[in-house]
């Protein structure tokens, strides 16, 4: 053999085993690094609580709105010390209900102002988390198979996190926690109606999971109606004003997240059940891009609605509760 040759043949197998390391870090550890990286945990000193807002924390039935946890390969019943709530974490908060929030298509290079819905980088996160196939292009199927994880944690955590579905479903947990247990009630919601797939027709199959919470946009415009960080910002398609119309018909709950402001508009003018608003911030304390205006929070006051408000720099102009 040549040393041409040989040298060739070295570089084959330099090639094949840098090839066989970015394959086993890929499939490996690199989900669990990027759920690090994106959503970490400050280390910080013990907080100081007075004595009584102790008691009156352990009093209270703790609710949020929003967490991405099923985005990521974690076991939810298992503590980390990183990313969104797992069971611990919630029921160290005591935390009486947490929503479980569907991300099904983020654009590359995602950011408040403007984006479209051309790219989308889930796909790849779908297939080094090793879901299943019909989930590296199905958006549909990337709902249905974070619906199916949260199922999978509740029938793994021994009866402490339950799927709830309806009002009797989470009244239940409260008489739980009312007699001492530490049962934690779990919302499905997705971010984003066009995990339906451009059907409407698909809510069936979506609220049979155990989907109840309905964000309409995320971070780009979809065939449902205008998104706060879409390029054109637009209001309800017809497609829009039917999922409205069915949502309300079975009596699930629209989360008006991520919407843009004629869309809020027009969801309101439209709906007859209060709306809540999962995770926003408000313009009368910080002038963001998705913030609710004053407008807004009447209205969904009005209508009996929820906001929830999230504590992050675009949210609150601040990273903390002195903002």
């Amino acid at each position: 053999m040549s040393e041409i040759e040989k040298g060739f043949q070295r570089y084959i197998q330099y090639f094949l085993v840098i090839l066989m390391l970015g394959i086993l870090i890929f499939f490996g550890p690199l989900p669990a690094i990027i759920d690090d990286r994106e959503n970490p945990v400050a280390p910080h000193q013990p907080y100081p609580f007075s004595d009584e807002a102790s008691e009156l924390h352990n009093k209270l039935n703790v609710a949020d709105l929003h967490a991405d946890s099923l985005l990521w390969r974690r076991d939810l019943v298992e503590r980390h010390g990183y990313g969104h709530v797992d069971l611990p974490r919630l029921i160290d908060g005591n935390s009486a209900l947490q929503a479980f929030t569907i991300v099904s298509k983020v654009p590359s290079g995602q950011n408040y102002e403007g984006n479209s819905g051309d790219s989308d980088i889930i796909g790849l996160l779908a297939l080094a988390n090793l879901w299943p196939r019909d989930t590296w292009g199905g958006l549909k199927a990337r709902a249905l198979h974070q619906a199916s994880r949260l199922k999978e944690a509740a029938d793994a955590s021994d009866g402490l996190l339950k799927l709830v579905t309806t009002s009797q479903d989470l009244q239940s947990v409260m008489n739980e926690r009312s007699q001492g247990e530490k049962t934690v009630a779990a919302l499905l919601g997705i971010e984003g109606a066009h995990a339906l797939d451009e059907d409407v027709a698909n809510l069936d199959e979506l609220a049979d999971a155990g989907i109840t919470i309905y964000g309409l946009t995320h971070f780009f415009d979809n065939f449902i109606a205008g998104s706060a960080h879409g390029t054109q910002k637009g209001g309800l398609t017809d497609a829009g004003r039917a999922l409205v119309r069915e949502i309300e018909k079975r009596e699930l709950i629209i989360d008006l997240a991520h919407l843009s402001p004629t869309a809020i508009d027009e969801v309101l003018d439209m709906a007859n059940r209060p709306v809540i608003v999962s995770h926003t911030g408000v313009k009368g304390t910080c002038e963001g891009t998705r913030n609710l205006s004053d407008k807004h929070v009447d209205r969904i006051a009005e209508g009996g609605g929820l906001i929830g408000i999230g504590l992050w720099s675009s949210a609150t102009c601040g990273d903390d509760l002195t903002s």
